[in-house]
Parts: C-alpha cells; sequence; structure tokens
C-alpha cells in the first residue's frame, strides 16, 4: 500500500511525462502547449481536490522568473533593439487601452462594479511569454514582427501585475488617489530595470570569473541569480518580474562561460515549470463552474481578439512603421497564457468580493484565446506574407567552454559565408601556436584539421585559446563584428 508521499511522487511523474508526451500534439496541431497541460490538470479535478491559491500562485510566479529567464535569455538585443519603441508602446499603451476596453464591457457583461470590470480587464490585458515563445518557435515569421512580439511579451506583464495590484488596492481601499498609483508604476518600473541590469552585470561578472568543478553548477548559478533578482526588485518595491527579464537580457548578450549549458538546463526546467504550473492551474478550475460563465466568457473572449487587441495594437503602433498586414498579425498573436491566470489568483487570495467568479471568467477567456488563436496563427501568417523561406543568419556562432581552472577556453563557432575565413586553407590564417583549431564538423563527418584543410561555409570549428587571447582570435577569424554570442 502507498503512502501518502509515495502516492503524490507516482502522481507527478505520471503528470511530468504526460505533460512532456503531449507536447508532441502541441507542435503537429499548432496550439499552444499551455492549453493540453490546463485540460489534463482540469480532467485530473474530477478525480482530485485541490483549491489552494496560495502554493498555485507560489508556484506561478516561480515558473514565471523561470520563462521570462529563458526567454531574456534567447532573446539578442541587436534584433530588438530596433523595435523596442514599438514593443514598449504595445507592453504600456496596449495593455492599459486592452484593459480598459475589455473592462468596460466586463462592467456590463458580468453587471459587476466598474472597480471590478476595471480588474478583470487588468488582469487579461497582457500577453503571455511561454505562450508566445512556444507559438513563434515553430514558425518562421519575419524577424522584426517575431522580435516585436517576443519583446512586447516578455516586457509586459509587469504592467499588467501594477494594474492588477492598484486594483486590488483600489477596491480595498477607495481613497487611493490616481496619482500616488501612477508615481508607484513608475518607480516600480525605475527600480526593476535599475536592479535587472545591475544584478545582470554582477552575474556576468561573477560566472565568467569563478570556475567550479562541476560545469552543472553554472546554470543553477545563473538560475540563483535570476531569482535573486526578482526578489532584490521586489525588496526596494520594484518590478520583479521586469527585473528580471531585463537581467536575462544582459546576461544574454555578453560573452559567457558555458553558455550551452545554460540554456540547455533553463529550457528543460522552464518545461518542467511550465507543466508544474498549468497542471495546477488546471486542478484550481472546477469545469461545472466554468459551465456558468460560457457564455459571458466566450463574449469577452471574442471582444479581447477582435477589439480590444486589435484597437490596442493600432493605437500603440500608429507612428511606426509597421504596415496593416503586419498590424493585423501583430494583434492576432497576442496569446493570452500563464500571466493572466495567476493574476486571477490575486483577488481570491485578497478576498476580494466576486474573486472566484473572475479566476473562472479569466480561465475561459485564456483558454479560448489560446486555442482560437493559438492554432490560427500560422495559416493566417502564411496568408498574410509575412513567413520567411529561409531566416537570414548572424556572423557567428560562439560558445565559450571553460576548462576547468584553466586558462584556455573551447571556443564553437558555425562558419557562414559572409565570414573572411571562408575558402582559406588553415595554414594561411596565420595563427599563433597558442591558438589550435581541434576538430572541424562538416556534415555528418569529423575531420581532424590539418595546415592544407580548407574551411568551408556550415563547417563548425572547434578552437581552443587562451581567455586571455579571445579578442585576438576573434579578430584572427573574422568575427569582430561579434559583440555576443547567438545560440
Amino acid at each position: 500500500m502507498l503512502s501518502y508521499v509515495d502516492t503524490v511522487i507516482f502522481m507527478s511523474a505520471l503528470l511530468l511525462l504526460t505533460g512532456v508526451l503531449t507536447t508532441k500534439f502541441s507542435v503537429r496541431f499548432g496550439m499552444p502547449a499551455l492549453v493540453l497541460f490546463i485540460a489534463l490538470g482540469m480532467i485530473l479535478s474530477r478525480f482530485v481536490y485541490y483549491d489552494n491559491a496560495e502554493i498555485t500562485q507560489l508556484v506561478g510566479t516561480f515558473s514565471l522568473i523561470v520563462i521570462l529567464f529563458q526567454g531574456g535569455m534567447q532573446t539578442d538585443f541587436k534584433e530588438i533593439r530596433p523595435i523596442l519603441g514599438p514593443a514598449l508602446s504595445l507592453a504600456t499603451v496596449g495593455v492599459l487601452l486592452t484593459s480598459i476596453i475589455i473592462g468596460l464591457c466586463a462592467t456590463y457583461i458580468l453587471d459587476i462594479s466598474l472597480e471590478q470590470g476595471l480588474l478583470i480587464g487588468a488582469i487579461v490585458g497582457s500577453t503571455d511569454a511561454a505562450a508566445v515563445f512556444s507559438v513563434l518557435g515553430g514558425l518562421n515569421l519575419k524577424r522584426r514582427i517575431a522580435s516585436t512580439l517576443e519583446a512586447e511579451s516578455g516586457s509586459n506583464d509587469p504592467m499588467a501585475v501594477f494594474l492588477t495590484v492598484s486594483l486590488i488596492e483600489w477596491i480595498q481601499t477607495p481613497d487611493t488617489s490616481v496619482a500616488s498609483m501612477i508615481l508607484s508604476f513608475f518607480m516600480q518600473m525605475g527600480l526593476g530595470l535599475v536592479v535587472g541590469i545591475l544584478i545582470g552585470f554582477l552575474a556576468v561578472l561573477i560566472i565568467n570569473r569563478i570556475n567550479f568543478d562541476s560545469s552543472g553548477l553554472y546554470p543553477v548559478m545563473a538560475l540563483g541569480f535570476a531569482v535573486l533578482t526578482y526578489g532584490a526588485a521586489v525588496l526596494v518595491q520594484g518590478s520583479g518580474l521586469l527585473a528580471v527579464y531585463v537581467m536575462a537580457l544582459v546576461l544574454g548578450n555578453k560573452e559567457l562561460t558555458y553558455r550551452r549549458t545554460i540554456l540547455a538546463f533553463n529550457q528543460g526546467f522552464a518545461w518542467m515549470m511550465q507543466i508544474a504550473m498549468f497542471v495546477l492551474l488546471g486542478l484550481l478550475v472546477f469545469p461545472n463552474e466554468l459551465v456558468s460563465v460560457a457564455w459571458q466568457g466566450l463574449l469577452l473572449s471574442l471582444l479581447l481578439m477582435l477589439v480590444a487587441r486589435p484597437i490596442s495594437v493600432l493605437v500603440s503602433l500608429m507612428f511606426t512603421r509597421f504596415v496593416f498586414r503586419e498590424k493585423v498579425l501583430i494583434a492576432w498573436a497576442g496569446l493570452r497564457g500563464a500571466v493572466p491566470i495567476v493574476l486571477a489568483t490575486y483577488p481570491l487570495i485578497a478576498g476580494v468580493e466576486g474573486g472566484q467568479l473572475f479566476f473562472n471568467v479569466v480561465f475561459f477567456v485564456v483558454l479560448t484565446s489560446a486555442i482560437i488563436q493559438g492554432t490560427t496563427i500560422s495559416p493566417l501568417a502564411i496568408r498574410l506574407g509575412l513567413v520567411e523561406k529561409d531566416r537570414p543568419q548572424g556572423p557567428t556562432l560562439l560558445e565559450l567552454i571553460a576548462l576547468g581552472k584553466a586558462n584556455s577556453e573551447i571556443n564553437h563557432i558555425q562558419v557562414q559565408e559572409n565570414m573572411p575565413l571562408v575558402g582559406q586553407e588553415i595554414q594561411n590564417l596565420n595563427l599563433p601556436e597558442d591558438i589550435l583549431f581541434t576538430a572541424i564538423i562538416r556534415g555528418d563527418k569529423i575531420i581532424t584539421p590539418r595546415g592544407s584543410t580548407m574551411i568551408e561555409k556550415g563547417d563548425t570549428i572547434y578552437v581552443i585559446s587562451p581567455k586571455t587571447k579571445r579578442e585576438q582570435m576573434k579578430r584572427l577569424l573574422g568575427l569582430k563584428e561579434v559583440a555576443s554570442e547567438i545560440p
């Protein structure tokens, strides 16, 4: 007979394996994986009673930290810099407009007070990084559009969190002034930005200089810095989620020891946290309660997709170079996911009147949005002609692997046609004796480098060199323009 602990462990294993396997269906149907994870939780809710909003919020917040950290680490700042203005406009003005429009609609549809309606609007105001990254990962969108959506989804959560917390405070303390809320917003965003930058540079410095005996400790340290960033920002009353995303941007755009190891670990851990979070969110809702708000939820979802989001996108991108069809796709790609559902637990925990109703309505809105928009983004992008056949690559792929406590490192370089060493024999590259080619991977073959070996486009080269000659190695191989490694 299994004990309670053994039963929980056994069930967790089944949930984890089932969650991983469902991602195959997610990719096949073009549907965000969160839908299947939530559905799994809803099915289990028929057999397992779970109603702990506090634990769900804790797991959800930690999951968002990991997801934003992973997303920021994979974002090349050079790619998002040209679209930083539009993305920030979507993340602030767009979220605010969406919240107001849906808030007004919810007030009449649900027959609740204006403050409660605006609270629902704020909760569903932001797009979801996990859902957007999941869908865009298999879709070769034009780089400018993809970068805008990724930057927006990674940076608009703080705005939604601020609006949600402020409106809960306003409901519970009606004499709260609007001026103090506006001041609080700028203070939170500013402090979050500063904390993210400072801890980001500190993390780069420490990770690159410390020498662990085990390479597996580097991703643990990086994740520790991400959690520290959130905690430090919240401690000084800044935006924790913004701080994490900014910190990850700094970390991901600097030369970093064991980059590939850190990314691989975080990718797997982020998936595990997504599975845990969405299953818990599915357990927290009871399907029979969703039926009672079905038509209200569906109407709000349609208004969100067809009215609120398009208006907010058109206004936010009014003075940008995006053409109409690009704005149409950006509007349709505003997927809702974990963040709104996690935020929906805030009124529950705060004891706001109608908290359970808000949660059920938001849950229904997110579920229908993810299913309808998630499965149609790809066909719409193709129909609008916004999918690239071959996405242009950056100048190189470079990964630094420190050799324990030694003073050398292995550089992993992907050769591309615009690099000057293409068509050159190794002996003609005039490399110093302590900068050596150790292996070349060409197709499915491993080639032993010799002086007469010619470098070809598409080769993967492994070069060992002293850490002190990293910049010299990059200059000799024509990598001067590489400011950071793009994994």
